[in-house]
């Protein structure tokens, strides 16, 4: 069995957790936990004692490579803030790119046009859900399916503040780009400062910096994570855990942050190196463009990892 998707937001190098679990992508986390033990009792060996072997090898596959990360990832404060603003990232850049965007299914495609799309969603969504795990050979197929009607309502949503449900994450999480000001000449409010030293996350920032000196991006991570958790409007913070995801080699959510963090200080060096190194790895020349080989054999990007693309985002020594 294939465990790659390439439809919905998965094709955007994303794993769409909320298509996983068929929850909307602004369930609260008691839909998602209640729809999270459905699916784990459906999956239990002790609910699949008459299945083939092969059928519970599946079931246990589903549930420990898909259904238990998706859980893990929504129930979490930490992890599903971070998630969260990466999906209303992604509502930005898919309503930016509609025109190239490809919808594989009828229902996604009514959805594109239908008028009341909250409804219309939800209602899909509530009855996939009824039969998601009734047959496992077709529950890839499925997320599948759910993910691009995921991706549908992104575009049709762009800019709506997925957590408005979620209080509790809601100053974490929001990253909303600032609809520009009509009728009026009112200038945009200033980028904020940089973090002082008095700052509440100077110490993670700290940490996070020696860490990855020492190349232990995990442990970084953490710590940024828990820097922006405390103040989500840092730009540092949003810098340096790009950086971190680049080496990750996850390039969607490097490009969240890096985006985040130019939106908050339009100056912030490591942002403005780490967008320049992503387009590299891309392929891509700065504005979109693809990068060719000279005809003369002239140089080409450094792909390395090891002092090449990487090595110049902090202005440091090599280790």
């Amino acid at each position: 069995m294939s465990w790659k998707i390439d439809r919905g937001l998965f094709k955007y190098d994303f794993t769409d957790y909320h298509a996983v679990l068929c929850v909307p992508v602004d369930a609260d986390v008691k839909d998602i936990r209640k729809r999270y033990l459905k699916i784990a009792r459906r999956l239990h060996p002790d609910s699949n004692a008459n299945a083939s072997p092969a059928e519970k090898q599946l079931a246990t596959e589903l549930l420990s490579k898909w259904v238990n990360p998706a859980y893990e990832k929504l129930s979490a404060d930490r992890t599903r803030a971070e998630y969260m603003v990466v999906l209303s990232q992604m509502g930005k850049r898919l309503i930016q790119d509609s025109s190239t965007v490809e919808l594989n299914t009828d229902l996604a495609r009514q959805l594109a046009g239908t008028p009341n799309v909250d409804h219309a969603y939800k209602s899909a969504i509530a009855k996939i859900a009824e039969t998601q795990y009734d047959s496992l050979e077709k529950v890839l197929q499925i997320v599948a399916y759910v993910s691009e009607l995921n991706l549908v309502y992104l575009m049709r949503t762009a800019g709506k503040s997925f957590a408005a449900s979620q209080q509790a994450t809601q100053s974490q999480i929001h990253t909303g780009v600032p609809t520009p000001n009509k009728a009026t000449n009112t200038p945009p409010p200033a980028p904020p400062a940089p973090p002082k030293e008095d700052s509440v996350a100077i110490q993670y920032l700290r940490r996070a910096q020696e860490l990855l000196g020492k190349n232990q991006l995990a442990q970084a991570r953490v710590e940024l994570q828990d820097a922006i958790k405390l103040e989500p409007n840092n730009s540092r913070c949003h810098s340096l855990i790009g950086v971190v995801y680049l080496k990750q080699n996850q390039s969607t959510m490097a490009k969240v942050h890096f985006d985040r963090a130019l939106q908050l200080d339009p100056n912030d060096e490591t942002a403005l190196k780490g967008k320049r190194v992503l387009e590299q790895a891309l392929g891509q020349k700065p504005g979109g463009s693809k990068v060719t080989s000279s005809s003369n054999g002239g140089k080409q990007s450094d792909k390395s990892g090891n002092g090449g693309l990487f090595g110049g985002l902090f202005g440091g020594k090599k280790k």
